[in-house]
């Protein structure tokens, strides 16, 4: 099985923390060459020193604000002018919790922007790079809501839906000319965010989040939250050339937890 990805260059959105960091490490032991994209300058300094770099791999970043379409635009499109991109990771924080019934109009608009438009952004910008480098691998973080809409997270649940959608639309777009594009679903993954959410969801009901999390574990076959690094693993393979024949699908990862097939 053909894994590495040595002499490829990797753009990952959100790379400062989380499951985007967490990807790009799975990357970089593939012996991919590592951008992180992100706001934080000084987070983003920080995950650097966590890559690898055993296979002479030239890691690197740049800072963009993803509530901002343009900034997106201009931190790309610097990328491209030095290089071709061969693989990117999308991946933006999730909109706020809360039921749809008391969500803004606003909130919307916001998500569909930093979701949808910015990958459409990326997109654009980086597929000259990957037509003429002859490799092309593009992945959505997205969630499990795109299988079962999560309870509380209304307008994550109906922007996360609507990328899925943008996605598959591409992956039809894209085949012929070998570029593949594939969505990972996380689960319960222990991020800040699952933290966050727990803290919410106790909050509003006024219980101590060690129930919010045993709640939640409960539910998931495997009985656990899941490692990022397992998360990592998962984006990285779609990115390798094992993985040429596998386009627009949403692969769970998630210990079982999602009732559908």
């Amino acid at each position: 099985m053909e894994l590495s990805l040595k002499g490829k260059t990797a753009v990952i959105c959100g790379g400062s923390q989380g499951l985007g960091l967490a990807s790009a490490r799975e990357l970089a032991l593939l012996g991919a060459n590592c951008i992180l994209v992100s706001r934080n300058e000084t987070s983003l300094l920080n995950a650097l020193q966590t890559l690898d770099t055993t296979q002479e791999q030239q890691h690197s970043y740049a800072t963009a604000d993803f509530t901002d379409p343009d900034s997106v635009k201009a931190a790309i499109t610097g990328i491209t002018a030095q290089k071709a991109v061969n693989i990117l990771v999308n991946n933006t924080g999730g909109p706020a919790a809360g039921p749809i019934t008391e969500a803004e109009p606003e909130a919307f608009v916001k998500a569909f922007s930093m979701h949808v438009v910015c990958n459409q952004v990326l997109v654009q910008t980086v597929l000259p790079g990957m037509k003429s480098s002859g490799y092309g691998r593009i992945i959505q973080v997205i969630s499990t809501s795109v299988k079962t809409p999560l309870k509380g997270l209304g307008v994550s649940n109906t922007t996360r839906a609507a990328v899925a959608g943008w996605a598959k639309t591409l992956a039809t777009e894209l085949a012929p000319f070998g570029i593949t594009v594939n969505n990972v679903l996380p689960g319960s993954m222990t991020t800040d965010r699952l933290f966050s959410l727990f803290e919410t969801n106790a909050q509003k009901r006024g219980v101590d989040k060690s129930v919010v999390e045993a709640e939640w574990k409960a539910e998931i076959p495997m009985q656990r939250f899941g490692d990022p690094a397992e998360f990592g693993a998962a984006v990285a393979f779609l990115a390798s050339p094992a993985a040429a024949y596998i386009t627009g699908i949403s692969l769970p990862v998630d210990g079982g937890k999602i009732p559908a097939l």
